[in-house]
């Protein structure tokens, strides 16, 4: 691989050419003991894996990171980096592309350019005791140099590439993507989730529009409200709404 990226003194990086998945990796180390701030960071893997044990391809050329965390707090507080992490994301994915692209953050965890998927997030943990958690890992798949050639759905998958990062690299979107992590997660740190909730309803996706939410056994239609202190999507539904803890949302009639 090329030179490693400069990333905070206090992350672990272990830089990998290829390996089955980075939050696979993390996983095996985390289970014999990684330390917190343990990052992987591959050039190819060849069992990528996105939400729902959907596949991620994962060719050369991309950003696929994992980090460990073992973050001392319930674990439904824990739940709240996905969205800081979807804010370092998106915030390191618009430094790289020309001025005046639209990047927007989809709940529960994807972040798009231009309507375009371009990155997914994927959290795994393993429980501790008394509603804490062992470990954290927060996987992150960018599509820097290209992107899945099925573009079937209303949000096709797109690359920063072809979006206009032309000079874009691995390298450099794991150094922004680091460096801003550790700034929301310290706000989030200081200030808590309503300061990270807010900056990421700024970025919302579909917000206050009619949208579809898929769920395993059902399909709802409504309006994006908001999100609340929990991190759950709210759906308007006539002159009620209803809470949404996972799911895939799609424009309505989608």
């Amino acid at each position: 691989m090329a030179r490693g990226p400069i990333v905070p003194e206090y992350l672990n990086l272990i830089a990998l050419d290829r390996v089955d998945s980075t939050n696979e990796e993390i996983k095996r180390r985390a289970a014999n003991g990684a330390a917190d701030g343990t990052l992987v960071w591959a050039g190819e893997q060849l069992a990528g894996r996105g939400r729902r044990n959907r596949d991620w391809v994962s060719p050369t050329g991309n950003l696929y990171c994992s980090l460990l965390l073992r973050p001392k707090c319930p674990t439904h507080e824990a739940m709240q980096l996905s969205f800081v992490t979807a804010l370092a994301v998106a915030d390191a994915i618009e430094a790289a592309l020309p001025d005046g692209t639209t990047v927007t953050c989809k709940w529960p965890n994807d972040v798009l350019a231009d309507g375009q998927k371009v990155a997914g997030i994927l959290l795994e943990s393993s429980a501790g005791g008394e509603g804490t958690l062992e470990w954290l890992v927060i996987g992150v798949g960018v599509n820097v140099a290209t992107a899945p050639a099925n573009t079937d759905g209303p949000y096709p998958a797109g690359s920063l590439s072809e979006i206009g990062a032309v000079s874009a690299t691995p390298r450099d979107l794991l150094e922004t993507y680091c460096g801003r992590f550790f700034h929301w997660r310290d706000v989030w740190s200081a200030m808590g989730f309503s300061v990270i909730r807010d900056a990421w309803l700024d970025r919302a996706h579909g917000l206050r529009e009619p949208i579809q939410v898929r769920l395993d056994n059902d399909t709802l239609e409504g309006v994006f409200l908001t999100m609340d202190e929990s991190g759950a999507l709210v759906l308007g539904q006539g002159g009620s709404s209803r809470l949404i803890m996972a799911g895939d949302v799609f424009p309505a009639g989608a």
